[in-house]
């Protein structure tokens, strides 16, 4: 990473960059993507109100920028030493890219980054792509929330503790080895990265 992609919150990672969430992101993808993943997408004024909560520090949002633009976003918030994970969407022509899996590993530098001691998220139970994708992070599931989606469908909570260990970055590295080893063999492939 270069010292100005560094300075500017930037994390490039093959053709997608990882940065800092903004408000004019919202009418540049990020919508698009959030209806195109949820039955029962967030408003503007959901994310306009997340966004001021990350500027006083309580939430983290970040948005994967590849040459089509926005391609997907994530987010965090932060509670008594713990981070939750509020949303990871990849718009449906980038999925099985190993966008979400950079999103995560960005979320998860950054509860490590302040200190967080676990994070917590929910998934809807008939997700099970994303599930097992927060299970290569070290989530378990730890309860049902009952009619959780929309009042219809149940969530799995999923935990995972001791993100300030050895083990548990020694986990993240060995992911990120795998996702860049990933991009790098998409990247070789004629027509360049799928």
């Amino acid at each position: 990473m270069s010292v100005l992609e560094r300075l500017l919150g930037r994390e490039r990672a093959g053709d997608v960059v990882i940065e800092p969430m903004r408000r004019r992101d919202l009418r540049r993808g990020i919508h698009e993507i959030e209806a195109a993943s949820h039955p029962v997408p967030w408003s503007h004024n959901v994310f306009v109100s997340e966004l001021d909560l990350m500027h006083k520090g309580a939430r983290y949002y970040l948005v994967a920028r590849s040459e089509r633009g926005i391609v997907g976003y994530a987010g965090l918030w932060f509670t008594a030493g713990e981070a939750h994970v509020t949303n990871v969407a990849v718009h449906p022509d980038a999925r099985r890219t190993g966008i979400a899996t950079r999103l995560m590993l960005a979320l998860a530098d950054e509860a490590i980054r302040r200190g967080c001691s676990a994070w917590t998220l929910e998934v809807r139970l008939s997700g099970t792509g994303a599930q097992e994708l927060y299970r290569r992070f070290g989530f378990a599931p730890a309860g049902v929330r009952k009619r959780y989606y929309e009042n219809t469908e149940d969530a799995i909570v999923m935990w995972c503790h001791e993100l300030q260990s050895a083990a548990y970055r020694e986990l993240l590295a060995d992911i990120a080895a795998a996702s860049a080893n990933r991009a790098d063999v998409a990247a070789d492939r004629p027509g360049g990265p799928s």
